[in-house]
């Protein structure tokens, strides 16, 4: 998705956009790779407006996805929901002068260059979305995965297993013997 900088007047430019997650290299890589199904398009709504020497673009991503709970191996169903708001200014990443101490403020902590004409915002919605993913996503708070002994998924019934208190730190060491 790429906003003409000259299309940004006075008033902001609003675009609404539908586009489906493999046309971004990050979300297909990472579907690829069984991370997360997306259940349909990232939807994208953006708001660009020239400020002094800048200019900002905010914005909300969202797309559905399905995922594996890292608890019970269950496939279940989300949403991804993401607002942001970057700066672009002109110019390349070379171009921004290093200094040895160099105070940063929040602007500079979300600001991003272009060249030419326009602003490419592929890479801006395609990071939205993978930051969204959990480290270990889980269908509910309340999950009780999975018994370590027999497998059975503990959220739908309970299983025979002794549930004594035991350390998994160790146990692959109970029954090691030391002959001499």
């Amino acid at each position: 998705m790429k906003i003409s900088v000259s299309h940004i007047q006075d008033k902001p430019f609003s675009l609404h956009a539908e586009e489906p997650a493999d046309a971004f290299p990050v979300l297909s890589r990472m579907q690829a790779e069984g991370e997360c199904t997306f259940n349909g398009p990232v939807v994208s709504d953006i708001t660009a407006a020239r400020e002094y020497d800048h200019v900002r673009v905010s914005g909300r991503v969202s797309t559905p996805v399905t995922l594996v709970c890292s608890r019970c191996l269950a496939n279940y169903e989300t949403a991804f929901d993401s607002s942001f708001t970057i700066y672009f200014r002109k110019g390349t990443s070379q171009d921004i002068v290093e200094e040895e101490e160099t105070e940063l403020d929040e602007q500079d902590l979300v600001s991003a260059t272009y060249s030419g004409d326009e602003i490419d915002l592929a890479h801006e919605i395609e990071e939205q979305v993978a930051m969204e993913l959990p480290l270990k996503p889980l269908c509910s708070e309340e999950c009780k995965g999975l018994c370590p002994d027999c497998g059975t998924d503990l959220n739908h019934s309970a299983c025979s297993c002794p549930r004594g208190q035991t350390s998994l730190k160790f146990s692959a060491l109970k029954d090691f013997k030391v002959s001499r």
